[in-house]
């Protein structure tokens, strides 16, 4: 009997520690906030973090509603939220700059780890029965395929939707690469689900297609598409200054440099929680995989939590190599 209440006794106690186990451990990491960006990739990720910080590593973590611009403000004006997991920092890289110079924020790592694409693409079916529309000097010998949908006599370029940065860019390439002397003309697909659709409808029916698009995206997850090399390479300086400027009067040919896409942390956060910090630092999707999850989001209509538990269950040999051992099998008991 003796025995068995020193079992008991001792298995209260284990009980006992471990409940008080719980809040030193949340107190050492702290309240954390995590902007949650209101498109999937975003949502995704921010998702996955929460689940990662609370379960692994004993944070407080709330998800709160952010969006690019009022989100980085917020982060250097107030130092809150303490994480924006997707920043396409090009977008406001002076204020993220000033804010890193200033010992505010930091740059954790990259979230897109290979950067954002972009390009003109062309469906790999396509490519298969005529290998050279991977160049385009191809396209342009085979431009008579990519009917265009209103006007039979010319051939069809699929532009970025107008009022989005990119239709400049797309335009200025196109121009440069004296497209409409080939016998194209560049169609507004009037929104981005007018885009994605215009390729969806080509991929149902095994038609030509020629446009802009860009990765991340679930279209480029759910259908294989080819970039089309511009035989040009990468001149950062000439997209900077002139592809992307509105009032660039001689553009020249250039591939699209990757776009950075960053998580950017408070300087406090990092400071506070050193070891979570590492693991945001770490954390990095290739655009692959980030593809494959945005098309299975879509397909299942599924929001950024229920993504995250489709991630944990069919990449864990990805999100293991961001954390030390220990900490992956904590996740592993969590999940």
């Amino acid at each position: 009997m003796k025995g068995l209440m020193k079992m008991k006794y001792a298995a209260a106690l284990t009980l006992l520690a471990a409940s008080l186990a719980t809040p030193v451990a949340a107190q050492d990491c702290g309240e954390v906030t995590i902007a949650d960006m209101n498109w999937n990739s975003a949502s995704l990720v921010a998702n996955i973090d929460q689940f990662i910080l609370v379960n692994g590593y004993g944070c407080e973590a709330e998800l709160i509603p952010g969006d690019t611009m009022p989100t980085g403000t917020s982060m250097i004006e107030k130092g809150q939220p303490d994480i924006a997991p997707e920043m396409w920092t090009n977008v406001m890289k002076e204020a993220i700059d000033k804010g890193v110079a200033e010992n505010r924020l930091r740059y954790a790592g990259k979230m897109l780890v290979e950067g954002g694409e972009e390009g003109f693409w062309v469906p790999g079916y396509l490519v298969e029965k005529y290998p050279e529309l991977s160049t385009i000097e191809g396209v342009k010998k085979h431009a008579k395929l990519f009917t265009h949908p209103e006007d039979p006599d010319t051939s069809a370029f699929y532009n970025c939707p107008a009022g989005w940065g990119c239709q400049i860019s797309a335009a200025h390439l196109f121009n440069a690469m004296e497209l409409e002397d080939a016998g194209f003309t560049l169609v507004d697909p009037g929104s981005g689900a007018g885009l994605s659709g215009s390729i969806a409808k080509a991929f149902a029916q095994e038609e030509p297609w020629f446009g802009y698009y860009w990765a991340p995206t679930a279209i480029l997850g759910k259908f294989k598409m080819v970039k089309v090399d511009f035989g040009s390479g990468i001149n950062e300086q000439e997209f900077l200054n002139c592809t992307t400027q509105a009032d660039c009067a001689n553009p020249k040919v250039t591939m699209y440099p990757p776009s950075p896409v960053h998580t950017i942390t408070t300087e406090s956060f990092a400071s506070q929680a050193p070891e979570a910090y590492e693991y945001i630092s770490k954390r990095g999707f290739t655009n692959s995989d980030m593809n494959a999850l945005l098309a299975w989001m879509e397909e299942n209509q599924a929001d950024g939590e229920d993504a995250m538990y489709y991630f944990f269950e069919t990449y864990p040999n990805v999100w293991q190599s961001w954390l030390p051992a220990s900490v992956a099998k904590k996740v592993s008991e969590a999940l």
